[in-house]
């Protein structure tokens, strides 16, 4: 299959990439700059160079590839903005190769924080988003709502809190615990969804190669740990000596705004629609893994120094 790739240098994007090469699917990645369409390019796909504002740059693109998947997000002020403008164009894409009677397919990326605080929450549960999130909704009913009677395949993937890499919520943990000053917003009774970076990766291609899958999946790891659990094993396994403390929401509101109710967050979420599809995460959670997690985080940290 041809995949259409945004964000393909991004965090949950590079490991997308990573994936559907492996599964023999061609990809067509849409970068920013020369170095990253290089960096695409020595990985084995097509690199198509634009900005996810300026739609005529990768339009085109889109519309070769059967299936479109949207992990990109632009980390600015505009981000809602350029984000319904990504979909209005990657949705006008798929339309004029239904219309012109070839497969089509879009993926986008929201994330579990939209159901709020839960416990054990399916696909089908009701949404509840924080503030950091509260225009997810929208954007996800604007792609299944645009499926054109099944012409087009629209799926919405809402992936767990991602580890692996030096990147996400958890290498941020990572760093600042290497560095010996951890921060936990709240009590850390709380419970993260969790799942792995090439796990994530894996669940996106079986949905972009599964012709019936369509809908909402959600993806994580299941082991429904405690932000504490988490941050105690991190701890058990750096040789620096960690000051931990537990920040009061209301506090870390001052200097993180809305980004610290997300992270406060009590959810335990499961997966079955995606487990359906034959999908089962290689690694269980976070805290059973921090000694590999340590050493990818110090690998990746070095590839890019």
């Amino acid at each position: 299959m041809r995949f259409f790739l945004s964000g393909a240098t991004g965090y949950i994007g590079s490991a997308v990439l990573e994936a559907g090469l492996r599964a023999g699917h061609h990809v067509t990645a849409l970068v920013r700059d020369p170095e990253k369409a290089e960096h695409v390019s020595s990985r084995g796909a097509t690199a198509v160079i634009g900005e996810l504002s300026k739609p005529a740059s990768y339009a085109a693109a889109a519309e070769q590839c059967d299936v479109v998947i949207h992990t990109a997000l632009e980390h600015s002020k505009r981000l809602q903005l350029i984000d319904r403008q990504a979909i209005d164009t990657l949705m006008a894409a798929a339309g004029r190769r239904a219309d012109a009677g070839r497969p089509a397919c879009v993926i986008y990326t929201s994330g579990v924080w939209v159901l709020g605080h839960t416990q054990g929450a399916n696909e089908d549960a009701v949404l509840d988003p924080p503030a950091h999130v509260s225009w997810r909704p929208a954007h996800e009913a604007l792609v299944l709502g645009g499926s054109r009677g099944g012409q087009i395949r629209t799926a919405v993937i809402r992936p767990g809190v991602v580890y692996g890499g030096a990147r996400g919520v958890i290498g941020d943990l990572l760093k600042d615990a290497r560095n010996g000053l951890l921060r936990v917003v709240g009590d850390g009774r709380n419970h993260w969804p969790c799942v792995y970076d090439r796990d994530l990766a894996d669940a996106y291609v079986r949905v972009a190669a599964a012709p019936d899958a369509s809908g909402i999946f959600h993806v994580n790891d299941e082991a429904d740990e405690r932000v504490d659990d988490i941050v105690d094993a991190i701890s058990r396994h750096v040789r620096t000596r960690i000051d931990i403390r537990h920040v009061p929401l209301t506090e870390a509101r001052t200097k993180m705004g809305t980004y610290a109710d997300a992270l406060a967050l009590d959810q335990i979420v499961r997966s079955p629609r995606v487990r359906a599809l034959g999908w089962s995460p290689t690694l269980h959670s976070v805290a059973g893994n921090v000694a590999r997690l340590l050493e990818e985080f110090r690998t990746a940290c070095e590839a890019a120094a």
